[in-house]
């Protein structure tokens, strides 16, 4: 599987950005598919994930209600909405053979994109 990401950039608080993700060699239904962050010191961040075969979408707290992630086709997109300083970060898309119990950890996911930088000033 190969992941391509890209959608990045500045934005003030508030503003919101959409990141893709272009997926190829591997189906959807097959893998767990979503996106994860990191900050400069800090562990990589579940932010959300597409079971794979149910497709349902999960979120980690801190975003619920802000981001939602969906897919067209093989891209997949984080669109990021009311966003806060605290999202900056370099977002990852990610696929992998997750279960329900591993879907937040990074461990779970084999395949990653390079990254994408999110910069939201205050």
């Amino acid at each position: 599987v190969q992941l391509q990401a890209s959608g990045g950039g500045l934005v003030q608080a508030g503003g919101f950005l959409r990141l893709s993700c272009a997926v190829s060699g591997g189906a959807f239904s097959n893998y767990a598919m979503g996106w994860f962050r990191q900050t400069p010191g800090n562990e990589r961040e579940f932010v959300a994930v597409s079971r794979r075969n149910s497709g349902s979408v999960y979120y980690t707290d801190s975003v619920k209600g802000r981001f939602t992630m969906s897919r067209d086709k093989n891209i997949m997109f984080l669109q990021m909405n009311s966003l806060k300083p605290e999202d900056t970060a370099v977002y990852y898309c990610v696929a992998g053979r997750a279960i329900m119990s591993t879907m937040s950890e990074p461990q779970a996911y084999n395949w990653w994109g390079q990254g994408t930088l999110v910069t939201v000033s205050s």
